[in-house]
This record gives structure tokens, C-alpha cells and sequence, in this order.
């Protein structure tokens, strides 16, 4: 195994373990807002934003490990995850109500393009030069 794989698989995984994470404290967040009595919209959207801030963080920090400035990044990491969005609901559109198939099935459609996108995009557009350093360091 090259230095240039092992290293692409660590921040791979890195990037799996920050995104797990992230889906968590979404659902305990969006649960105990919800039990604390907001209303199911504010309770999701408000987990939501915690968790992508903590996400971004994460990913930014710990991921990539990019010293690049907030106002570079976060707009890139902004843009990465409403196009993840996008190209996840016509997915779940496709599979779910074109194709016809159950929402399980759906879902897990839904979920794997927004991961392998995320990914796709943080590597390569927002977190692109910490990519580039990272193949480069590993030569």
C-alpha cells in the first residue's frame, strides 16, 4: 500500500466518522427540541444548523485539516451541501416515485448519493489545495 492511499483512506475514513457524527447529533438534537416542545420544523431545522456547523468545523479541522481562512471555505462548504441536497431529493424522486420503489429502498438511494457527493465535492472543490497537499506530502 502507497503512503498516497493509506493517507486517502485515513481522511476517508476520517470524513465517514465525522459524517456519522454529525447524523447523530441531528437526531438526538432534532429529538430533544422536539421534546422540549418547539415545533417539528423549528426542532429539525434547528438541529440541522447545529450539527452542520459542527460538521463544517469538523471537517475543516479534523478532515482536511485546512488552515484556509472561514470566508473562503464556508461559503464552498455551503454551496457543496445544498447541491448534495439537490441531487439527493431527485434521487429519492426517481427511486422513489418514478421507479416505484419502497421507501427503504429509497432512502438508502437518498443517503448514498448525499455521502459519495459530499465527499466527491469536500475532496475536490472545498477542501481541494488540502487534497492536492496531502498526495503531494504522501510522494
Amino acid at each position: 500500500m502507497t503512503a498516497a492511499l493509506s493517507a486517502r483512506q485515513g481522511r476517508l475514513a476520517r470524513f465517514v466518522a465525522v459524517g456519522l457524527g454529525a447524523n447523530l447529533l441531528l437526531l438526538v438534537l432534532s429529538y430533544l427540541f422536539r421534546q422540549a416542545g418547539l415545533p417539528a420544523f423549528v426542532a429539525g431545522a434547528g438541529g440541522y444548523a447545529i450539527a452542520f456547523v459542527v460538521a463544517y468545523a469538523m471537517q475543516r479541522g479534523w478532515t482536511f485539516a485546512s488552515d484556509r481562512s472561514h470566508g473562503e471555505l464556508l461559503p464552498r462548504y455551503l454551496g457543496a451541501q445544498l447541491v448534495c441536497a439537490v441531487l439527493s431529493g431527485a434521487v429519492g424522486h426517481v427511486v422513489g416515485d418514478m421507479m416505484g420503489l419502497p421507501a427503504l429502498w429509497m432512502s438508502v438511494a437518498v443517503t448514498l448519493t448525499a455521502g459519495v457527493s459530499s465527499y466527491v465535492l469536500s475532496s475536490r472543490w472545498v477542501f481541494a489545495a488540502e487534497s492536492r497537499s496531502l498526495n503531494a506530502d504522501a510522494r
